[in-house]
Order: structure tokens, then C-alpha cells, then sequence
């Protein structure tokens, strides 16, 4: 198996529709080992996960690893905040460009890389209802073009 196969555990698929995304990172997650053994298993999910920066650190609040049924009394808290690993020049991108008025961090995709859990996360600007309007028209233009 190669470094760079990439496993799906998680996408949040609402992101795409309610934000345009300005700027994609990938982040390693500071996880336990019963966290890990639960996301082989593929019971996480991001769904209603957000991405807050607390004294230059990132921390992933609100994603959902399930209970790993083997652990026993090791287990790991369910939705406790997880600390995200980027880089500082990223961190100081993140941070610089989220004081932005209307920018926030978005969790894209929770996937193992090779043995690694990363997650894909966006600098994104939430979309108005009449953008949301114009992406699926557009995605539906692209849909029967396709079709032709």
C-alpha cells in the first residue's frame, strides 16, 4: 500500500453547498488510540463539526468519533476537542485571513492517509440564498450537459 492511498471516513456533505471555499488545507488530528481503532471502523462523523483557533492552535469542536466497543474503560469522550496538526506558516494563514469579516473554517473530509487520520479543511465565505440558487442551477446546467 502505498503513502499517499487515501480511505474515506467522513465528508460533510453540506459544505459545498453552503459555503465557496477560498483556500484548502490538510491536517493531521491529534487522536488516542481507541479514537483511531473506532475511525478504522469508520464510525465518525464531521458533520456538524466546526474548526475554532484558540492561542494559535486549531482544534476541531463537535465531530462525533463513536465509542470503540473493545476499549473498555479507556475509552475516549465522544465529541471532546481534538487539536488539529498544521504547520505555523498555515496557522498564521488561518488566523491572519479568519479575523475576515463573513470567513470561517470548514471541515471538508475526515480520510486516513496511508496510517495517518487527516482532515481536509477550507477557508471558506458562507454563501446568500440566491449564490445556493446559482451553484445548483449551475450543477444541474453541468448534470445535462453531461447527459447530451
Amino acid at each position: 500500500m502505498s503513502d499517499d492511498y487515501k480511505k474515506v471516513i467522513a465528508r460533510n456533505r453540506r459544505a459545498k453547498f453552503e459555503y465557496e471555499f477560498l483556500e484548502v488545507f490538510e491536517a493531521g488530528l491529534a487522536l488516542t488510540g481507541s479514537e483511531v481503532k473506532s475511525l478504522r471502523a469508520g464510525k465518525g462523523t464531521i458533520a456538524e463539526a466546526y474548526v475554532r483557533l484558540r492561542n494559535g492552535e486549531a482544534w476541531l469542536i463537535g465531530a462525533n468519533f463513536a465509542p470503540y466497543a473493545q476499549a473498555s474503560y479507556n475509552n475516549h469522550e465522544v465529541t471532546r476537542p481534538r487539536k488539529l496538526l498544521l504547520n505555523k506558516r498555515e496557522l498564521n494563514v488561518l488566523a491572519r485571513t479568519g479575523k475576515d469579516r463573513g470567513l470561517t473554517i470548514v471541515p471538508l473530509e475526515l480520510y486516513f492517509k496511508g496510517s495517518w487520520v487527516k482532515l481536509e479543511i477550507a477557508l471558506a465565505r458562507g454563501r446568500k440564498l440566491h449564490d445556493k440558487r446559482e451553484y445548483l442551477k449551475k450543477k444541474q446546467d453541468r448534470r445535462e450537459m453531461k447527459e447530451r
